[in-house]
């Protein structure tokens, strides 16, 4: 990719604004290839799926059992994480176990292939993945890393949490105190930077994710939500409106109201600030509410071992 002329002008950016040496990046450039099957992955028409086909890819047997053993292999991290961040460990394993099924799949591109192929032939978005490789390049010589060297997803996502490098920047911490932010074989660095990300995006511990409603009347379906937007109604103002949750919460609490496709019909759920916060990780509904009903089982399974503290069970829709 060296020998392109819009590769050459970056190069030159790079110099001038982070001071990189040219000779090294056009050597780097020199190794890397485009990949066109990167442009065909990312011009698919998104998939869509109802949410009880969603929710079997993530919420099942492989991924509960594998996020317990996760789980109990890594306790003093997420019991540490939680207490630096405020986020449940099995919400941090959940987020590892939908992202990369605790490590078994982190993608098989070059990083700084799959950046490069973006940033420069996929003019939808190369403006964004213009500034993921130089973040990319950034945070690699901060680490001391080979760029050439990193595999992630095609989109350029790395890690056992899957960050994008403009989240590594701002999100990735040195959580076992090695030297080195390291999110793909050291699970404690994984395990602080998720954390550190929600909190950045304003986890409230202590607070609900989701529960299950009941709906009645004619007015609830003008309320569902349409939009990823922070919750703004009151709990006590979906009741009035004929939405009931099935669990208690505080009339006060913020809600949106979601609405998914079940097996055997419509769900109703009430979203709270945390649900929210959680879409920032990945921007859909379906994602986030995958995400939270497979913490819930993680965590009732893991509290059937030996010296576990077994949680309050929690209502859920299957």
């Amino acid at each position: 990719m060296a020998n392109r002329a819009d590769v050459q002008v970056f190069i030159q950016e790079m110099a001038n604004r982070h001071r990189f040496d040219v000779d090294y990046l056009l050597t780097v450039f020199s190794q890397a290839k485009d990949k066109p099957s990167i442009i065909s992955a990312m011009s698919k028409p998104g998939e869509t799926k109802p949410w009880y086909a969603y929710r079997d890819i993530f919420v099942n047997s492989n991924r509960i059992q594998g996020g317990v053993r996760f789980w109990r292999a890594n306790a003093a991290a997420l019991t540490q994480a939680e207490r630096v961040y405020g986020v449940p460990p099995e919400i941090v394993v959940a987020i590892i176990g939908v992202e990369t099924q605790y490590g078994g799949n982190m993608g098989s591109f070059r990083v700084l292939e799959a950046l490069s192929t973006l940033a420069f032939d996929y003019p939808r978005r190369a403006a964004y993945f213009r500034k993921e490789l130089e973040n990319y390049l950034l945070l690699t010589r901060q680490e001391g890393i080979d760029p050439l060297t990193p595999r992630g997803s095609y989109a350029g996502a790395m890690g056992l949490g899957q960050f994008m490098p403009s989240s590594f920047l701002s999100y990735a911490v040195d959580f076992d105190g090695d030297g080195h932010r390291n999110l793909w074989s050291d699970s404690d660095d994984a395990i602080g930077s998720v954390a550190h990300y929600f909190q950045g995006h304003g986890w409230r511990p202590g607070e609900p994710v989701a529960v299950p409603a009941q709906v009645s009347g004619t007015r609830y379906p003008t309320l569902v939500s349409q939009q990823l937007n922070p919750p703004r109604d009151s709990v006590a103002h979906l009741q009035a409106q004929g939405i009931a949750p099935e669990v208690p919460v505080s009339g006060a609490q913020a809600a949106m109201l979601l609405e998914y496709q079940g097996r055997d019909g419509l769900e109703y759920w009430l979203g709270f600030d945390n649900f929210y916060v959680i879409t920032r990780y990945n921007h859909s509904r379906l994602y986030a509410m995958a995400v939270y009903q497979l913490s819930q089982e993680i965590r009732e399974q893991h509290a059937f071992y030996p010296g576990a503290v077994r949680p309050e069970r929690v209502a859920r829709a299957d």
